[in-house]
């Protein structure tokens, strides 16, 4: 099978402890004063494990990082059948973060008697997509398990070393890869929102966009990386006690593009 896990990726670990612990759990205190807590699942389906990150977060609003489960290496690896996986990602993000709690206390907890309403925040506040390889937050140094970051601006925490893998040198927002895959398998080719696209990074990738058909004028996609959601009526055993409050089956829907 492709993107099995990798022995000694630690995003690969994240995802298989998001296997024990039901979203909204309290991770497990550390056995030792050296040893990392277990992070705080917040999400997890068939194709994505969201957490919080506590430790090194960019923005004291809110730091979330959603990692796909399979060990895939880069966006780099993404085609045009995969656009609704990076629309889940961008609306999963948006979700989670406007479940935050203002800067002065920390994220309200998963309560399933009484879940708290989204808050609101102004579309310029969200922050969601990918740090492109060779660069990488020197924090949460992971570059060949693809995941993104979802944050609130402004970046109070994120220092100007930091700064440079969160800036346009390096930063690829999801609003833009979706922009950028959708254009290159239109027809018209039109190209909005750049002067100059010289060397844009979805350029790089091979045969982006590329149809083949039969004669009858049939078409192939490539195959998605997305894992099919299971039959209705049926529930995986890690999302059956799922208490996220938008959803209760523990899936995003799959939205149009």
């Amino acid at each position: 099978m492709a993107f099995v896990p990798k022995p000694g990726c630690p995003m690969c670990g994240i995802v298989a402890t998001a296997l024990v612990h039901a979203p909204g759990q309290s991770p497990r205190s550390p056995t030792s004063p050296d040893a990392p807590a277990e992070p705080e699942i917040l999400w997890r389906d068939e194709n994505f494990t969201a957490y919080r990150e506590k430790a090194h977060p960019v923005s004291s609003t809110g730091h979330i990082i959603i990692a796909f489960n399979l060990h895939v290496p880069s966006i780099y690896t993404l085609s045009s059948s995969d656009l609704p996986l990076l629309v889940n990602v961008r609306n999963l993000g948006r979700r989670l973060l406007s479940m935050s709690s203002p800067p002065s206390s920390p994220f309200s907890p998963v309560n399933n008697s009484a879940p708290s309403a989204p808050l609101q925040h102004a579309e310029s506040q969200f922050r969601i997509g990918f740090i492109t390889p060779p660069f990488k937050d020197n924090k949460i140094p992971i570059i060949d398990h693809l995941h993104a970051h979802a944050y609130l601006a402004p970046a109070d925490l994120l220092g100007w070393w930091r700064g440079v893998a969160y800036g346009p040198l390096a930063w690829y927002a999801i609003d833009d890869l979706i922009a950028e895959i959708r254009e290159s398998v239109s027809n018209n080719r039109v190209k909005s929102g750049y002067d100059n696209r010289i060397n844009a990074p979805i350029d790089t990738v091979p045969e982006a966009g590329a149809r083949t058909g039969a004669a009858n004028g049939d078409e192939y996609a490539p195959s998605s990386l997305a894992i099919p959601d299971l039959e209705d009526g049926l529930t995986s055993p890690n999302s059956s006690n799922t208490s996220f409050p938008f959803s209760s089956s523990g899936h995003i829907p799959h939205l149009p593009v």
